[in-house]
């Protein structure tokens, strides 16, 4: 299609920002077939603002959730790929927030959006009005991204002295599965922060929303997804050596599970791969 277009634009937030959220990402899809686009699991709780129609997204690809219209939107860390249901335009800009970071920035721990999708506005109120009002008015890319700074920054601000950290044991078992790629065993790291492996999984449930067990595998998801996604995607077999599962077999079956789909048949039904 000659008139298809793709565009994406990274940043990183400001500096006193980077403990709470991951990266910024502008993104400009046109011209692609319309389809539903899986939004896969990951690392980081994604808010996205929209700078064209609304997003139609369902909290699961696959289990019949409902499709809801978002101007704006933020997610919980999911165990399932969204759906996001379009016409071949995708137009907006997503921020990547460390779960650690739901904290800083929303005033609550992780777990209480994991597997959600909540307007922005209910979790940062007039400062969430006022961001989605000036990324829509710029028109540049490094002014989005300047506006997302200076509001998250406020956002940070206003609840440093009343929002209590997550345990320092959570937050150091989260690094040390993000540092691996979810390749390491959990039984180790809650031995090594001096806690049971239960203990360790009861309080690091309570902070994310998922167990670490749960984590690791996005996280490993997370990791084939990006090799499969890349400009010259490796075959399956080498996704799944790179990415710490033990065969094809088993990435196959963590795809259906991430994704509703085999790794082939998703490939054919992303349109947006193109």
């Amino acid at each position: 299609m000659k008139d298809r277009a793709a565009t994406g634009i990274g940043a990183r937030p400001a500096p006193a920002l980077r403990r709470y959220v991951d990266a910024y990402v502008g993104f400009d899809l046109r011209g692609f077939p319309a389809g539903v686009h899986c939004g896969p699991p990951g690392r980081s709780l994604t808010t996205v603002i929209s700078l064209s129609d609304p997003l139609e997204m369902a909290a699961d690809v696959d289990d019949g959730s409902p499709v809801t219209p978002f101007g704006e939107v933020a997610g919980g860390l999911m165990c399932r790929s969204v759906a996001v249901h379009h016409d071949g335009r995708l137009h907006g800009v997503q921020i990547a927030l460390t779960p650690l970071g739901a904290r800083a920035v929303y005033g609550m721990p992780a777990a209480a959006l994991a597997h959600q999708l909540v307007p922005l506005d209910e979790l940062l109120g007039a400062l969430g009005v006022e961001l989605v009002d000036r990324v829509r008015a710029a028109t540049t890319w490094a002014a989005r991204f300047t506006a997302l700074d200076d509001v998250l920054l406020r956002a940070v601000g206003r609840g440093a002295d009343s929002v209590p950290s997550a345990r320092p044991e959570v937050t150091e078992a989260w690094r040390r599965l993000v540092a691996a790629r979810g390749r390491v065993r959990v039984g180790a790291v809650a031995a090594e922060l001096g806690w049971s492996r239960r203990h360790l999984t009861e309080r690091f449930q309570t902070e994310l929303g998922l167990s670490p067990k749960a984590f690791a595998r996005v996280l490993r998801f997370e990791h084939a997804h990006e090799l499969a996604t890349a400009r010259d995607p490796l075959p399956w077999a080498d996704v799944a050596t790179l990415s710490g599962y033990a065969d094809q077999a088993h990435l196959v079956r963590d795809w259906r599970a991430f994704t509703g789909r085999s790794p082939t048949v998703w490939r054919r039904g992303e349109v947006l791969l193109g």
